[in-house]
């Protein structure tokens, strides 16, 4: 089912004060989650699980997509009356912000969360315009080089977002470093997986369907195609896995950007032609997106990230999630979500030897591989389920509001505080 995009129109909205002041207690308070698309990656699936689990007896929570193509708003419940598309008619269509203020007003909208740099600038500027009553930025990455139109753009709206949340301390120190924010602005809060959905399962359909032996070794890499993944030492590990163990099978899950965004398309291709002539081709499985997620990772016996730079990877939480232990590179912040060895490894960023030891480890002694997988269940379980996401978030929000006085004896429960 596609949804159509609201009528909003494109005349000038004049500034306005705030439309309600402090909103009693009892009343919800209305959120919009602001994202540049809703295509297949990270931040996007964070926003569906984020909208997913907010309290809803204390949030009324709207996503607003600024791209058509919403691929994962088939996973957003009662994705007809949440969902709204606002999309921009060109790369500089500066109308995009008056349409997307006119949305905040019709939907009396409270506070506004941003994600990824397009949706940002426009929300900085429209909740101005709408008068909304707090505006939260995010950081999904870390250690990237931000190009100098968008430190520009960031630098001169730094006065109209209230805080920040990052999803790594790496990505916090980022900001702090390259954007001068105060320790005091910038708030972590890590990743979360649905447990319930992200869950051990057989993963025999996937091996039925792509033909490998039920007895036969796999291993997985969840990435979109994009130069930070390093594809390429996941391959080159693969060849050096398969010199001892010759029957293991490589899914290789994710697809290019459209359109060719960040040379997407070439570095597809570029990853096609190393397959090749590294003669590992009848071994590597692309896949492509999946919409079956939990039975791909359950397919895999250990799945591995070889990226340059990430925030909080969903893949390895959602590997984890699965029973599947991982080996990623020492990036932002695996080391704390995979810490002390017993439910995977880390390595360093292009040490492919590295990881082909830690993984042949895990695949000659299968009773040790499926031990650690149990526990990296049990740990993502206890540390990073959405609901743990919401609640966190819940809390900046509600500080936030309570703090510009947006609030009437804002309720908080018992142990519930922004981090």
């Amino acid at each position: 089912m596609t949804n159509e995009t609201p009528m909003l129109s494109t005349d000038v909205i004049s500034a306005a004060q705030p439309h309600d002041g402090a909103r009693a207690a009892r009343d919800p308070i209305r959120v919009l989650l602001l994202i540049s698309s809703l295509e297949h990656g990270g931040a996007e699936r964070q926003v569906v699980e984020l909208a997913n689990h907010m309290d809803e007896s204390r949030f009324e929570t709207s996503v607003c997509s600024l791209a058509e193509h919403v691929p994962l708003a088939d996973g957003l419940r009662d994705r007809d009356e949440r969902l709204c598309i606002v999309p921009r008619r060109s790369r500089f269509d500066a109308g995009v912000v008056f349409r997307v203020a006119r949305l905040m007003r019709e939907r009396h909208i409270d506070l506004v969360h941003a994600f990824l740099f397009d949706a940002e600038m426009v929300a900085r500027l429209a909740a101005r315009w709408a008068g909304v009553g707090a505006v939260i930025a995010s950081e999904r990455n870390t250690d990237y080089e931000r190009p100098l139109l968008h430190t520009l753009g960031l630098r001169l709206t730094q006065g109209w977002f209230d805080v920040m949340v990052a999803n790594s301390e790496s990505g916090k120190r980022f900001n702090m470093r390259t954007l001068g924010l105060h320790e005091s602005r910038v708030h972590v809060i890590r990743n979360g997986v649905d447990i319930m959905k992200f869950r051990p399962l057989s993963g025999l359909g996937v091996r039925r369907e792509r033909g490998i032996p039920m007895t036969a070794h796999v291993v997985g890499m969840v990435a979109t195609f994009k130069q930070q993944k390093r594809h390429g030492d996941f391959f080159r590990m693969a060849k050096l896995v398969l010199q001892r163990f010759p029957e293991t099978w490589f899914l290789c899950v994710g697809e290019p950007l459209r359109d060719n965004l960040q040379g997407a398309g070439d570095y597809h291709r570029e990853m096609l032609a190393l397959v090749s002539s590294l003669g590992i081709e009848k071994r590597v499985l692309f896949l492509g997106n999946r919409n079956d997620m939990p039975e791909v990772y359950s397919a895999c016996d250990v799945t591995v990230l070889t990226s340059s730079r990430e925030g909080t990877p969903n893949v390895l939480l959602e590997s984890m999630a699965c029973g599947v232990p991982i080996v990623a590179t020492d990036v932002a912040d695996n080391i704390h979500l995979v810490p002390g060895g017993d439910i995977g490894a880390i390595v360093g960023v292009g040490e492919f030897e590295a990881m082909a030891d830690r993984v042949r480890r895990l695949l000659a002694d299968p009773p040790k591989c499926k031990e650690r997988g149990r526990a990296a269940r049990d740990w993502v379980v206890r540390e990073f389920s959405t609901a743990a996401l919401a609640r966190k978030t819940e809390a900046v929000y509600l500080d936030v509001l309570s703090r510009k006085g947006r609030l009437s004896q804002p309720k908080q429960r018992e142990g519930e505080r922004a981090t």
